[in-house]
């Protein structure tokens, strides 16, 4: 007959029998697995910051680094992912805020050996906080006025374009490049609904060019920045560790019907 005094394969390997948490296990306690986490998060901040800030006053139009691949592009984002949720910097703000008190909460409970998850953790620590700097601290001359999509319009007006004004007359504002006022002028159209607002905006400056494929189709037509990859590169982590982590659970139950059917008479 099995063990009944036997843990389950369902608890964990750092819950003591008194169901009591052994924080010596956890990551909370770890030196090594703090170092982990704050340096990943500092140097991917650092870069994330430094590189928006050099886009944004020393790229002169695009610049092409891997032929038909890979080119710096500089667009400001008025919204969050896919451009999405213009004017609702102040939601995106309590968001990426509760996102990083839930990543504070998943390195407590991590076993401090996984490194891994470590790593992992500070990446989106690193992408939130750049992505959340630009929000809050970062704005750049707009045009609003209502959408032009119907269901958009639940959300208030959306941003028309963004840069910087340059100058107006009695029909057209102009606009040139953030944040100097340099480059090319582009005319807006002046319109009784619409108006000019300064919009909190997302330095975005690096552009996957896949023109080459048949009719020049575009496996990823956004524009990003070193946080959105660090954020997208730290969740890959995680999964892939979720994914261990379940497969290990399921083996140890498999091995252990496998042992209690040995065991029966």
């Amino acid at each position: 007959m099995p063990d009944p005094t036997a843990p389950t394969p369902e608890k964990s390997s750092h819950t003591p029998e008194n169901g009591n948490v052994n924080w010596r296990d956890f990551s909370l306690l770890s030196p090594s697995g703090h170092a982990r986490l704050w340096i990943t998060a500092i140097v991917g901040l650092t870069v994330d910051l430094w590189s928006k800030h050099w886009a944004f006053n020393e790229l002169q139009g695009n610049k092409v680094i891997v032929s038909n691949l890979l080119q710096f592009r500089c667009s400001l984002n008025p919204g969050a992912l896919f451009g999405f949720g213009h004017g609702m910097a102040s939601v995106f703000i309590a968001a990426s805020v509760l996102a990083l008190l839930f990543v504070l909460y998943l390195f407590t409970y991590t076993p401090r050996e996984r490194w891994s998850m470590h790593i992992g953790l500070g990446m989106i620590l690193a992408g939130a906080l750049g992505n959340l700097y630009d929000r809050a601290f970062v704005e750049a001359d707009a045009v609003w006025g209502p959408s032009t999509m119907g269901w958009r319009s639940w959300f208030g007006d959306e941003v028309y374009l963004t840069g910087k004004l340059v100058r107006e007359d009695q029909q057209r504002w102009y606009f040139a490049d953030w944040p100097d006022g340099t480059g090319r002028e582009r005319p807006v159209q002046k319109h009784r609904k619409r108006y000019l607002k300064p919009s909190p905006v997302v330095r975005d400056f690096i552009k996957i060019d896949t023109a080459w494929l048949p009719r020049g189709y575009q496996l990823w037509k956004w524009i990003f920045n070193a946080a959105d990859a660090l954020l997208v590169t730290g969740v890959a982590l995680l999964l892939v560790n979720f994914w261990r982590d379940r497969k290990h659970q399921r083996a140890a139950r498999t091995d252990a019907a496998s042992e209690g059917q040995e065991a029966a008479p």
